[in-house]
């Protein structure tokens, strides 16, 4: 196995990104379209905060099961904003950081994901399904 891979190799560089002044359905359909767990909150290229689909399906209706599931979801959605649901004190990793460190960082957290920042822009995010997918390129 390779040693100090950078995690720039892996990562993410095409983010899906939204604003705060995106509202929660455009989130949810951002991460239905994209098939993707975790979504950036930007303001230009610096990161404001994390939303995870985990967090917007704990303040939903999601297993409210009828007709009308849509209609709950988005007035549910709509008592909230991004800010209010968002992760703010968002922990970050280097481009320069090793596929190594950020394994074992991700081991001991409760999160799945990593924007990857570079003086202060956000260059790209590592999931613990990009690090998977890399080891089981190793073998």
């Amino acid at each position: 196995m390779k040693k100090r891979v950078p995690i720039s190799q892996i990562m993410t560089r095409n983010v899906v990104t939204l604003t705060i002044k995106d509202d929660l359905v455009t989130a949810e359909e951002t991460f239905k379209k994209n098939r993707i767990r975790h979504i950036p909150i930007v303001s230009g290229n610096n990161i404001l905060g994390m939303l995870s689909y985990t967090d917007l399906m704990r303040i939903s209706f999601a297993d409210a099961i009828d007709d009308n599931e849509y209609e709950v979801d988005t007035m549910v959605y709509n008592m909230f904003s991004i800010e209010q649901v968002m992760v703010k004190d968002v922990v970050s990793v280097p481009p320069t950081a090793t596929v190594k460190e950020v394994a074992q960082f991700l081991s001991l957290k409760e999160f799945h994901a990593l924007p990857v920042v570079d003086e202060g822009k956000l260059v790209g995010i590592v999931t613990t399904t990009d690090l998977i997918k890399y080891l089981v390129e190793q073998y």
